[in-house]
């Protein structure tokens, strides 16, 4: 197989993007005028999952009368003005995605972050190193069930078993693998354990090129 024939798929928050230190400070300002508190395992139980997910686990842990719409629109807007004013981008996230496709290997972007956000993140990132993009509102059902990657891979023309998937969170991780992608997991908020098919890293900056494209089998 030629490197043409496959693909490495990234996820956005927490792989490219130091967002989570982003999205925890507006969760708890969102959480507080609620009239609740916000922690780091309220963070962790929502990390990598659908925005409906979470706006239903902040509206059940305050007891708001507010609707799940009504939880998104504020979130989805307080985050997007964050990511237009200023996104930081991981210590050797860029030079990695370039590096692969560098030697053939197509890129796509498959996040759970709404277009709205993914848009702005773009400016940031480089909308030229991505062949797709796969954003949480464009499917139907969100990680960790694996249409996200599957539709991916069908946008890259590749087959989810020469895909491999660069995430940060146990829900991305198991959509990656329902999918029947190999998956190298970069934990950012939760500690995610290595398993068949599975490597675990410290750091995006720690993954070396040639050795990702080699688990493309």
């Amino acid at each position: 197989m030629t490197l043409a024939t496959g693909a490495v798929l990234f996820d956005m928050d927490g792989v490219l993007v130091d967002s989570e230190p982003v999205w925890f400070e507006v969760e708890t300002a969102l959480v507080e005028g609620m009239g609740g508190t916000w922690s780091p395992e309220d963070q962790a139980k929502c990390i990598g999952g659908t925005v409906d997910w979470f706006c239903r686990y902040v509206i059940e842990l305050t007891g708001s009368s507010r609707t799940p719409q009504d939880v998104q629109d504020e979130i989805l807007a307080a985050m997007a003005a964050r990511f237009t004013d200023a996104l930081s981008i991981h210590e050797g996230a860029l030079e990695l995605v370039d590096a692969v496709r560098a030697q053939g290997a197509r890129t796509a972007l498959v996040t759970s972050s709404f277009r709205l956000l993914v848009d702005p993140a773009l400016q940031w990132l480089g909308v030229h190193r991505f062949d797709a993009v796969i954003t949480g509102d464009e499917v139907s059902t969100g990680k960790p069930h694996p249409e996200p990657y599957l539709a991916a891979c069908r946008a890259l023309g590749v087959d989810p078993s020469a895909a491999v998937v660069i995430e940060d969170s146990f829900s991305g991780v198991r959509s990656a693998e329902a999918a029947g992608c190999t998956v190298v997991a970069v934990p950012s908020v939760a500690p995610i354990e290595a398993g068949p098919r599975r490597h675990v890293v410290d750091s995006v900056a720690a993954i070396d090129p040639d050795w990702l494209l080699a688990l493309i089998r």
